[in-house]
């Protein structure tokens, strides 16, 4: 049996190697490997494993659905979720031996009455206005903190918060507001526990930042968390490929796809990939190729549901050829995900993360 006609090939090896990379450039006494989103596209059992296997710690999550299904896979190792719905099953959270991220007095009272009676880790808002406990609720949260853990069997495992990446200055004032918030934590008493604030771009700029834990995501999977970081010794961990199944020689002149954005210039060959954006590529792409026959070709024309055309001008392409879009540029030359996402505007988060259900996942 032949390979699937759209592959995502997914390296274990390489995921293994980003975190012992990622654990030398930025040391912790602790590391957790993010694995929501499933896997970051690489999907979440085989990225938690091969992390595991190579010295991670923790797994996050967002969701406790993602963290469930770590469990029924055999996977036993601490897990955290931070993004629950109005009635989240937080007993059953338990249960499983699976930390809830509780980000509000809302929610640590849903946690209380539940009887919980399981390990939580504090999400506090340091600047970042999004998830976590707002700064005028601190001091009422703290107390009913104090009284869920001394009462209602609530255990405090961690106190955590997410940087912006906005500027030096701004980090900064974000580490200060999160070392606030620790002393108030201390002050009623309580032991943080595990402090952690830094995710892959903070866990490399920002050493003050690295506390007992960094939480690797993006970098992982081999793609560099920030334009600045482009030069980390990360390996992608994932290719993207499909089989060519349509090639054509026209004439100069031709129109190619809808809206005719691209016409030849020339006569030359024109290759067809079976992907589009129902795939998850961007329908949006100015200088984005493929890798095909060892040799790079311009994707040309709008990128449609189903399908993309390439301009492989006189190189000889041929129904059944491989066409990469993304993979790793050091050991084959086929462009990077972070390549593509430069050529459709976006990041190599959203490349790798938006790939639809046709693409079959494989392992390298």
């Amino acid at each position: 049996m032949g390979r699937p006609f759209r592959e995502a090939r997914i390296s274990r090896d390489a995921i293994a190697r980003n975190v012992e990379t990622m654990r030398r450039l930025a040391p912790s006494p602790r590391m957790m490997a993010v694995v929501k989103a499933d896997g970051y596209g690489h999907g979440a059992i085989t990225a938690a494993r091969a992390a595991l296997e190579a010295g991670a710690d923790m797994l996050g999550v967002a969701d406790l659905d993602e963290a469930f299904e770590l469990r029924a896979a055999g996977i036993d190792a601490p897990v955290l979720a931070w993004l629950h719905p109005s009635r989240a099953e937080l007993a059953a959270a338990a249960e499983a031996g699976i930390t809830v991220g509780i980000n509000s007095l809302a929610q640590l009272r849903l946690a209380a009455d539940a009887g919980h009676r399981g390990t939580v880790h504090v999400k506090v808002d340091t600047g970042l206005s999004r998830n976590g406990v707002a700064r005028d609720e601190w001091a009422p949260f703290i107390d009913e903190l104090r009284h869920a853990v001394d009462h209602d069997g609530l255990r405090l495992g961690g106190v955590f918060s997410h940087l912006s990446n906005t500027s030096p200055n701004e980090d900064r004032a974000q580490i200060v507001a999160y070392e606030e918030f620790l002393d108030a934590v201390r002050a009623a008493n309580l032991d943080p526990g595990i402090r952690h604030l830094a995710a892959s771009a903070a866990a490399i700029d920002h050493p003050a930042a690295r506390y007992d834990m960094v939480r690797l995501g993006i970098s992982i999977y081999g793609i560099a968390p920030e334009d600045h970081h482009r030069e980390l010794p990360l390996v992608p961990a994932m290719e993207l490929s499909a089989e060519v199944v349509h090639v054509k020689r026209v004439p100069a002149g031709s129109g190619v796809s809808y809206g005719f954005r691209y016409r030849t210039t020339q006569p030359t060959t024109l290759a067809l990939v079976p992907l589009g954006y129902a795939d998850g590529i961007p329908r949006h792409t100015d200088g984005a190729s493929v890798f095909v026959n060892d040799t790079r070709m311009p994707v040309v024309g709008r990128v449609a549901m189903d399908q993309f055309v390439v301009d492989a001008g006189d190189h000889a392409v041929a129904v059944g050829d491989r066409a990469i879009l993304f993979g790793d540029p050091a050991a084959t030359g086929a462009p990077s995900a972070v390549e593509w996402a430069d050529a459709a505007g976006t990041i190599g988060y959203e490349i790798v993360t938006r790939l639809g259900r046709r693409v079959v996942r494989t392992r390298a």
